[in-house]
């Protein structure tokens, strides 16, 4: 299988890399500049707005794991989706988007999201909203083969591989906060396994450490 990954060098397009290869999938790792620290076999240097459908001829799947942290850059999140949804709609290539925990639901009718509750720190509140006008925005396409992939609450980068996960909805199930916890290495893990089973298709889950 043919695998693009946007934003490569960032923690999760490494980990999304790194996984994928190992499972003997082909990876064309894209990214707007490089970096010395990491070597990629196929590596495309482009700003994911300059993105053609020529780029991204023959791939089965692209992941969209671009790094948007700064109130100059999270646009992004929403302009990068809405560019590459233009260029994928009607093709049979699946996009799934790396999703932020601040998103999901904590009350049953859907109107309120774990970023509203009152003690979800000040400071991600901006990426949070930027990643809610994302995923409403990939919701309008019933053309494009999308799944919005969250991890858990306690996204943990230096978290061990232990391959054992699974899969919840959209509504935020933990208990307590620190039950909400997966590793990158983890995510990386079941964001395969999606690819691989074709499965989720326009819809958004959760990844989550641990046995269900």
């Amino acid at each position: 299988m043919k695998i693009a990954v946007i934003g490569a060098y960032g923690k999760t397009g490494r980990a999304l890399i790194q996984e994928a290869t190992k499972r003997g999938h082909s990876v064309l790792a894209i990214a707007h500049r490089q970096h010395d620290d990491v070597t990629y076999d196929n590596l495309l240097i482009k700003d994911l707005m300059d993105l053609t459908a020529t780029d991204l001829a023959g791939i089965d799947v692209v992941i969209d794991a671009v790094s948007a942290w700064t109130p100059e850059t999270f646009a992004i999140h929403t302009t990068g989706l809405s560019h590459l949804a233009q260029i994928l709609s009607g093709t049979e290539t699946r996009y799934l988007k790396v999703g932020g925990a601040g998103t999901l639901y904590i009350n049953a009718d859907h109107t309120k999201m774990l970023k509203d509750r009152a003690d979800y720190p000040a400071d991600w509140l901006p990426l949070a909203d930027a990643l809610v006008a994302s995923l409403s925005r990939l919701r309008s396409y019933s053309n494009l083969a999308w799944t919005y992939v969250t991890p858990a609450f306690n996204y943990d980068a230096d978290g061990a591989a232990t391959g054992v996960y699974h899969v919840d909805g959209e509504n935020y199930l933990a208990k307590s906060d620190a039950d909400s916890y997966i590793s990158y290495a983890d995510y990386a893990t079941g964001m395969l396994d999606i690819i691989e089973q074709n499965t989720y298709i326009r819809q958004r889950i959760t990844l989550v450490g641990g046995e269900a």
